[in-house]
C-alpha cells in the first residue's frame, strides 16, 4: 500500500468512526491540530505540530459497542499487535508500515495498575479494538469540545461529520501531569504543545479559566488539583532544559526559550491559579 496523506487518512478514520462519534474523543496531536477549527481559536501563521498517529480515547464507564475493528478493516486499516501484554498493544495502520498514518485507542487507567493475577493492567478490549490504559486519561474525557467538519478543505470527508476533541484546558492539564512519565524528547514536545495551545486560545483566556474553575476543577481529586497547580510552576517557572529543547523543535519560527517560558508562565497562571 502506498503512503497516504495524513489529513486524508484522518478523514477516512473519522468516516469509519461515525457510528461511535458520541463515545470516542480525539486526543493528542490531532486534537491540537483540530483545535484550530474551533470558534474560540485564533490560528497563528505557523502550522501545528505534525503527528502520524491519531489517539482516540473512550471511557470504560460507557465504552463503545459494536465492532470497530471490522469497520476499520473494511476501510483498509490493518491491525498491528506488539508487546507481551494480554491483550497485546494494537495499532491500526493505514499506509506504509514504517512512517504511515495509524490510529491508537486509549482508556483511563485507575487503581494500582496491576491485575488480580499480578500482571500489568495495561490494555483492555472494547468493540473489537484494544486500547492502552493510561494514567490521567480520564481528564481528557471531561467536557470535550464538539466540532463539525464540513468535509471541505484539508479533510475530504464523504459528508460533514461531528467529532469530539479533548478541550484545551484538559489537554494542557494532562500534559502537566504526565511529564515525569514521558521520555525527554516527548517532554519537550509536550511543552511546545502547551505553549502553542495557550497561543491558539489567547483571546479566550476568561473562557478557559471559567472552564477550569466551573467545569473541570470541581471534578478532580484535591490532590490532582494541587499537583496541576504545583507542576505548572515547576515546569514553566524558569527556563529549563526541557523548554530549551522545545524551542528548537519548530522549523521556521523565531521562538526563544525565554519567550516560550514567559508565555507559558503567564498563560498558565491566568488559567489555572487558585481562586
Amino acid at each position: 500500500m502506498t503512503q497516504v496523506d495524513d489529513s486524508a487518512a484522518l478523514a477516512r478514520l473519522i468516516d469509519v468512526l461515525r457510528p461511535w462519534r458520541e463515545r470516542i474523543v480525539i486526543v493528542g496531536g490531532w486534537a491540537h491540530a483540530l483545535h484550530r477549527l474551533h470558534p474560540w481559536a485564533s490560528p497563528p501563521s505557523y502550522l501545528p505540530l505534525r503527528t502520524k498517529d491519531a489517539d482516540l480515547a473512550f471511557s470504560l464507564d460507557a465504552p463503545p459497542a459494536g465492532d470497530i475493528r471490522a469497520a476499520l478493516e473494511a476501510a483498509d486499516f490493518r491491525e498491528v499487535l506488539s508487546g507481551e501484554h494480554r491483550p497485546p498493544i494494537a495499532e491500526y495502520r493505514l499506509g506504509e508500515e514504517n512512517g504511515g498514518f495509524f490510529a491508537e485507542f486509549l482508556a483511563p487507567l485507575k487503581g494500582s495498575g496491576q491485575k488480580r493475577d499480578g500482571t500489568e493492567d495495561a490494555t483492555v478490549t472494547a468493540a473489537g479494538v484494544t486500547a492502552q490504559k493510561l494514567r490521567h486519561l480520564d481528564l481528557l474525557l471531561q467536557l470535550p469540545f464538539g466540532l463539525q467538519l464540513d468535509g471541505n478543505g484539508d479533510f475530504p470527508l464523504r459528508t460533514p461529520a461531528d467529532v469530539l476533541l479533548a478541550n484545551p484546558v484538559s489537554f494542557i492539564a494532562q500534559k502537566l501531569l504526565i511529564k515525569k512519565l514521558r521520555k525527554p524528547e516527548k517532554q519537550a514536545q509536550d511543552a511546545l504543545y502547551v505553549h502553542d495551545t495557550l497561543e491558539l486560545f489567547a483571546g479566550k483566556r476568561d473562557e478557559l479559566r471559567g472552564l477550569w474553575l466551573d467545569g473541570i476543577r470541581p471534578k478532580l481529586h484535591s490532590n490532582t488539583v494541587r499537583d496541576i497547580e504545583r507542576f505548572y510552576h515547576e515546569q514553566f517557572g524558569t527556563v529549563t532544559d526541557v523548554i530549551r529543547r522545545a524551542a528548537r523543535i519548530p522549523v521556521g519560527r523565531s521562538l526563544t526559550p525565554e519567550r516560550m517560558q514567559a508565555t507559558c508562565a503567564y498563560g498558565l497562571d491566568e488559567m489555572l491559579r487558585s481562586p
